[in-house]
């Protein structure tokens, strides 16, 4: 019954949506387009995710908890709730336990995993598209995106995804350095989040700013290049042993 509910609701919402442009009018538009950035780029990408999930820079106080506050607007769940999800999400990546697993299939990992949860679901069009971007990502970073050094995994960079989430694409280099405020690595990797951050920081409103030195990344390389020897090293191992079980037993006979 919970989940009949979840699923109307979200129905309805996007029925709604289809009489957006019978009713058209610049000022909401343009009043759409304020609440997604704020709504995608200060309150849940730079506060809820990179902030409160990963603690990658401290805000003072009053601003946290404004853009905590605010946060609810985008209709993803309350910070606690988010912040515990998307923690769980990094503990168990890429396996069934992962709330929006991609391994459970594309609409299961686009917006299936929400109707388990605790949702608060309204109308508006920009809060629609702003749930089909977050959920969007969330697949196409995991099947869509191109392959990185940086992570071993199902997770991707997806630069076409950036661009809509303020830099939340490049989830690969995300998954590598959890810690980092930054997540375009790279100087062409477009990080609208990160670059806020920076300006942040520069007018003393962001402290403790992380990111990854060149030390971080050359043992993360080292990693990755150890993690890809060892299948083979496993396999020698199993031959080696699979001889000297037939030498065994071939002096056992004798």
């Amino acid at each position: 019954m919970k989940d009949l509910l979840y699923v109307s609701a979200v129905l309805l919402m996007h029925v709604l949506c289809l009489f957006a442009p019978f009713t058209f009018n610049w000022n909401a538009f343009w009043l759409g387009v304020v609440h997604y950035i704020l709504c995608g780029l200060f309150w849940v990408t730079l506060c809820y995710h990179r902030g409160l999930s990963h603690g990658s820079f401290k805000l003072p106080k009053y601003l946290e908890y404004l853009f905590a506050y605010f946060g609810m607007l985008a209709l993803q769940g309350d910070p606690i709730f988010w912040v515990s999800t998307h923690r769980y999400h990094h503990k168990f990546t890429d396996t069934e336990a992962d709330p929006h697993s991609p391994v459970e299939g594309f609409w299961f990992s686009h917006m299936g995993w929400i109707f388990d949860d605790n949702y608060l679901v309204q109308k508006g069009v920009s809060t629609v598209w702003g749930y089909h971007v977050t959920f969007f990502g969330e697949f196409s970073m995991s099947y869509l995106g191109t392959p990185s050094m940086e992570h071993r995994g199902l997770v991707k960079n997806n630069w076409f995804v950036a661009l809509f989430t303020f830099g939340e694409g490049w989830h690969n280099n995300h998954h590598a350095f959890e810690f980092s405020a930054r997540h375009g690595l790279e100087w062409w990797q477009l990080d609208t989040t990160w670059y806020v951050i920076k300006l942040l920081e520069h007018f003393g409103l962001a402290t403790n700013v992380k990111v990854p030195s060149k030390i971080h990344k050359h043992k993360k390389s080292l990693k990755n290049r150890m993690d890809d020897m060892k299948p083979q090293t496993d396999v020698k191992m199993q031959k080696m042993i699979s001889v000297d079980c037939s030498e065994a037993k071939a002096y056992l006979s004798t």
